[in-house]
């Protein structure tokens, strides 16, 4: 099973505390998982949390929330080596793949050694549909802007580019988010970008927008875009779906 298009869920969430597991999948992941399609059998659902360093714990706590959920769920660990010599079989199989949060600078140079970003691509036009929140929002664009060096945000500019655009997380959680997307978009640093606060998505079929959805009742999502004219970083509100 597929989805009818290659299909991202960009998002600034996804889990939320569980009842009586640490996580549990929140709206987000589900809706990630209803792009798939999948009908009649458990979903596969592939974690990936390179960005975090493949943490055992955290692989813990996934399983818990997909016993919870009736979910089938795989870890792509990069650390200490890939589980498979064919990673494209591995992730292929899957109805939906989740990439974690962390590191995005790491996460690319990471996934780029084992040749993991080709294998996601294969999987984006076969109809996979790519998710994750934070790093795992970043990723999938051209870029966006990042704690991975340090407590001052930075730019990064070598995401897959899947989706041509920049990527902005957390925009209402983390202060500093904003205005460092607003200036990397009027310099130029990034090209037009979308950006969710924390609780929102991005569903992109193809390279389109679809719609922004949310899990949280006031999140929003927006777009950064530079005005020709005047050099400056112009923000635009998106209607948001309340999942």
């Amino acid at each position: 099973m597929a989805a009818d298009h290659p299909t991202i869920l960009a998002t600034s969430g996804g889990w939320r505390s569980g009842h009586r597991t640490q996580l549990e999948f929140g709206p987000l992941i589900h809706h990630a998982i209803a792009l798939s399609g999948v009908t009649g059998r458990r979903p596969r659902l592939c974690h990936v949390g390179t960005a975090g360093g493949d943490q055992l714990y955290f692989n813990a706590w996934v399983d818990e929330a997909a016993r919870v959920a009736g979910v089938e769920v795989s870890h792509l660990n990069l650390f200490p080596m890939p589980p498979t010599a064919d990673l494209a079989d591995f992730v292929l199989g899957n109805d939906v793949v989740w990439v974690n949060g962390g590191s995005v600078a790491n996460l690319l140079a990471v996934w780029r050694v084992h040749g993991l970003d080709a294998v996601l691509r294969r999987a984006w036009q076969a109809g996979v549909v790519l998710g994750g929140v934070s790093a795992g929002s970043i990723c999938w664009f051209t870029g966006g802007t990042t704690d991975s060096f340090g407590p001052e945000l930075r730019v990064v500019t070598n995401g897959l580019g899947l989706l041509p655009y920049g990527n902005g997380v957390h925009f209402d959680s983390e202060a500093a988010r904003r205005p460092a997307v607003h200036a990397a978009v009027a310099s130029g640093e990034l090209p037009a970008t979308y950006c969710t606060d924390d609780g929102a998505g991005l569903h992109f079929r193809g390279t389109e927008l679809v719609e922004a959805v949310a899990e949280r009742p006031t999140a929003g999502a927006y777009l950064v875009e530079r005005d020709a004219a005047t050099g400056v970083a112009v923000e635009s509100a998106l209607e948001v779906r309340r999942l």
